[in-house]
């Protein structure tokens, strides 16, 4: 086996890892022959890293965190000969559920240890790489807000979501996709490449990051009594059959919203302008996986 670089967010998910590294220096063996650890400290670290360490000619790296921190990794990896692999320890970790990566330090690990590179897609929405999930609208906001608690977790970005949902106010948008022109009030749009915005809440759950296309899900305005359905929609891979939500296949889409305002990649927020412009990469990162053959209808690997 090839150097691994593990590239650790100490602070990602509901608790601190700060003996993440000891834990991994455990379990990992003679099948991991030569390793090497970075922690990270701010924002954008993990992609500098990555990328000084593709010059020196590393191909295995591992991304230690969340959704945020794989997203950081991958980005100093797209169109190059290098690997990611992943030990989730985020909060939602949406991209390792999609690919059926063990939630537990010791299947993650056992997983790379067998593991090997698979070509997968990815987006980019105004210039700026995402993997799982990018979006704007509702859960954009959402994502500016949980990104500034102290404390993360499941239930407090469920706490987050039942709060702000009453004083939102959804914006017209005017959405260009496959020839045709969509001009609508939306709660959201999101543009998934795999399924999943993470705890197993699918926002499209027909998506699939090796069939070169992106999934435009958008979701109307609903009523407050409708907010359980479609929460349960969410988390049993049904949301697709709600008649508030439009789901569409393409490679690429524009859209013009009322006013600049929060977009997350991947959880992670930014403040962007109201042209937002959108697009499918396929087979641009390689990922370190399992098994060559999807299961029919996944992309476990």
């Amino acid at each position: 086996m090839e150097k691994t670089v593990f590239i650790i967010n100490p602070i990602a998910g509901s608790r601190k890892q700060r003996d993440i590294k000891e834990k991994i220096l455990k379990l990992t063996d003679h099948s991991f022959p030569e390793t090497c650890f970075f922690e990270t400290g701010k924002q954008g670290e993990a992609t500098i890293i990555v990328k000084e360490k593709v010059k020196e000619g590393i191909k295995r790296f591992v991304a230690v965190g969340g959704d945020g921190t794989v997203n950081e990794v991958a980005r100093g990896l797209v169109n190059t000969e290098a690997a990611v692999g992943i030990i989730p320890t985020g909060s939602g970790n949406g991209f390792a559920r999609h690919l059926g990566i063990p939630l537990n330090l010791p299947g993650a690990i056992d997983l790379l240890r067998n593991a090997h590179p698979v070509a997968v897609d990815y987006g980019m929405l105004n210039g700026t790489p995402f993997f799982c999930t990018a979006g704007i609208g509702f859960d954009a906001k959402i994502g500016y807000e949980f990104s500034l608690l102290e404390k993360r977790g499941f239930f407090s970005y469920l706490r987050l979501i039942l709060v702000r949902f009453i004083s939102y106010t959804p914006q017209k948008y005017s959405i260009r996709i496959n020839g045709n022109e969509i001009n609508k009030e939306l709660f959201l749009i999101a543009f998934a490449n795999s399924s999943q915005y993470g705890n197993e809440a699918s926002i499209a759950p027909q998506a699939s990051i090796k069939d070169g296309f992106m999934d435009v899900t958008m979701l109307s305005p609903f009523p407050f009594y409708m907010a359980l359905n479609i929460g349960i929609r969410l988390l049993t891979k049904t949301i697709d059959s709600s008649n508030y939500v439009e789901i569409v296949k393409c490679k690429e889409v524009s859209v013009e919203r009322e006013s600049p305002g929060h977009v997350h990649f991947d959880g992670e927020p930014k403040i962007m302008g109201s042209h937002i412009d959108v697009k499918i990469i396929p087979g641009g990162l390689n990922v370190l996986t399992r098994n060559q053959n999807p299961v029919p209808g996944t992309d476990y690997y």
